[in-house]
């Protein structure tokens, strides 16, 4: 599975969201596996969006025909858009699937490994991150994905904020001395992002 991650700062309000609710024109297309996003609950006006295909080839075939008409909605209502793509690696928690009608937010964590530490981080994601995440009350389901460069993207769904927050204010500190993840990550970018349900495909 291919995992889009889009990130821009929003200048018309009504206007994207408005062009949001047209990217329902995705359903049908081949490969298509589902689509949501939200507003960031620490920055003003920022933006993320999270696409799912069952490969490469589907989305690229995608962005090649049907992608152009569908965007022209938004097109100046946003501004410093960064797109990344992810390659799925495995589960957080159980069985993976892109559906956000039982979340209210997503957490997104998006790390720039050190070359000879790739490894590491991996294992370490799967040994200590992963049961400490699965185990959390109101955590619902995630994944783990890589990008060329290093780049892995860190996905979690939550029933609500206040979950999270529970989950980081008790163990993400102890997690990341057991991980040794300073050692591994040479950055680290994140978000929390309040789902709104009229962007969900």
């Amino acid at each position: 599975m291919l995992v889009k991650w889009i990130r821009c700062t929003v200048v018309d309000r009504r206007g994207f969201e408005r062009g949001q609710r047209k990217w329902a024109g995705q359903l049908g297309e081949p490969g298509f596996r589902g689509q949501s996003g939200g507003w960031s609950r620490g920055r003003d006006g920022v933006a993320h969006v999270f696409a799912f295909w069952e490969s490469r080839a589907f989305y690229d075939s995608f962005m090649a025909r049907s992608h152009d008409r569908l965007a022209a909605a938004q097109v100046g209502t946003f501004k410093n858009a960064q797109v990344k793509l992810f390659d799925y690696r495995f589960d957080i928690k159980t069985g993976f699937e892109p559906r956000f009608t039982d979340a209210d937010v997503v957490r997104v964590a998006h790390c720039k490994v050190r070359e000879d530490r790739v490894e590491h981080f991996a294992l370490m994601q799967e040994k200590v991150w992963n049961p400490a995440m699965a185990g959390s009350p109101g955590m619902l389901r995630g994944l783990f994905g890589e990008a060329p460069g290093n780049e892995f993207l860190v996905l979690s769904m939550w029933q609500s904020a206040a979950e999270h927050g529970k989950y980081r204010a008790e163990r993400v500190e102890r997690l990341a001395l057991r991980a040794q993840t300073e050692a591994d990550v040479a950055a680290l970018a994140g978000d929390v992002v309040e789902l709104q349900p009229s962007w969900t495909v």
